[in-house]
């Protein structure tokens, strides 16, 4: 059994894409995943599976929540050794002391190119940024919300992304070791 990490994108917002976390997992465990175990609304599923072919795993997923749910919801799936890799590679040690400032983007594959003129002419002066491997790290001190460069992030970076805070990242990791 591969344990899996899958960040799902874009559900429970707005009222739109609704995927009740109980329900997803529920019919996660049908579809042949074990030890199902979700956090928060957001889309965010901690699974086991006995092949290790992510593209499979994403696709049978994707279809599982189309035929259940009725819409097919961008998932990136990561190892528990990815998300790990991820967690220790955090260039902003000192924000994890407040985890809703910092956010981890995780890309669905690496920008083919990263200008950071892009990027610092819409950041705010308290943020900071990086981008390791295919994960941009983001801290935010005055509100994620509230930042410019987080709503354009994705934009700029030109690849698929979807972002966790701190705390959900640690979380889990904390899931995925039980």
């Amino acid at each position: 059994m591969t344990a899996w990490i899958a960040l799902f994108r874009g559900v429970n917002v707005g009222g739109h894409n609704i995927l009740p976390m109980k329900e997803l997992a529920q019919t996660l465990g049908k579809a042949g995943c074990v030890d199902v175990a979700t956090y928060v609304q957001s889309g965010n599923v901690v699974l086991k599976y006995p092949s290790a072919q992510r593209e499979k795993l994403t696709q049978l997923i994707q279809a599982t929540v189309l035929e259940r749910f009725e819409f097919s919801p961008m998932v990136l799936l990561l190892t528990v050794a990815e998300v790990q890799q991820a967690a220790k590679a955090n260039p902003f040690k000192d924000a994890e002391t407040e985890p809703k400032s910092l956010h981890l983007y995780f890309l669905a594959e690496k920008p083919q190119t990263f200008v950071n003129d892009a990027f610092d002419k819409i950041r705010s002066e308290s943020e900071h940024y990086s981008l390791i491997h295919q994960v941009f790290y983001l801290h935010a001190p005055d509100g994620f919300g509230r930042s410019k460069l987080a709503a354009k992030a994705e934009s700029l970076l030109g690849v698929s992304a979807t972002a966790r805070n701190w705390r959900t990242v640690t979380k889990l990791l904390e899931l995925a070791s039980t």
